[in-house]
């Protein structure tokens, strides 16, 4: 491993610190997060496992990587969403490109990345279906939490109605049901104060 392609493959990794998720800009959310930011709750959210939450005894290590390198194509191609007039399969194309791309810098690691990376786009294993999992609560409680910032009750419902039903482990499922019953009582205790 050269030191040099280290130093550019940090500099690539280095650029999510400073990009804005594209779905928050199309809503017009001022000071949204970053791709970086994202992935990295996702990847503190993987320490939320436990003994008693975590029957099917996840790799939480393995749940943690692939939290972490998700999303690691983005530096290269941007962060590309349904509403960019770019298809799924070129999306897909694009990513892996970048992906390969990003792991040659740094040899037997890189391959490791670009394994997990493959691993999470053919939601091939338990952990990259827990990290899907983490995705979307990731952004749901993103969605609520400018909500809230903003006092705009559903303002970001879109994300919600997208992911409905789509939470498969039964920790996130509860999670779910915690997000979805305070966003009921934010939007209710709005409309009672008159901001609605």
């Amino acid at each position: 491993m050269e030191n040099s392609k280290i130093l550019e493959f940090l500099e690539l990794v280095g650029r999510l610190k400073h990009v804005k998720r594209t779905g928050w800009i199309l809503c017009d959310i001022n000071d949204c997060e970053t791709i970086a930011g994202h992935m990295y709750r996702m990847g503190i959210m993987t320490f939320l496992l436990t003994e008693e939450n975590n029957p099917t005894k996840l790799d939480r290590l393995k749940c943690l990587q692939i939290a972490l390198i998700h999303d690691l194509a983005e530096c290269i191609v941007g962060d590309l969403t349904p509403h960019c007039g770019v298809s799924p399969e070129e999306k897909h194309r694009r990513e892996d490109e970048a992906m390969k791309t990003i792991s040659g810098l740094t040899g037997i690691a890189g391959d490791r990345m670009y394994e997990l990376y493959k691993e999470y786009e053919d939601q091939s294993s338990p952990e990259a279906k827990f990290a899907k999992d983490l995705d979307r609560y990731d952004m749901i409680l993103q969605a609520f939490e400018y909500e809230k910032r903003e006092n705009t009750p559903k303002k970001c419902q879109e994300f919600f109605t997208a992911t409905e039903g789509k939470f498969d482990h039964p920790f996130i499922q509860d999670l779910v049901k915690e997000l979805y019953l305070q966003r009921e009582i934010f939007e209710k205790h709005t409309v009672v104060n008159g901001h609605v």
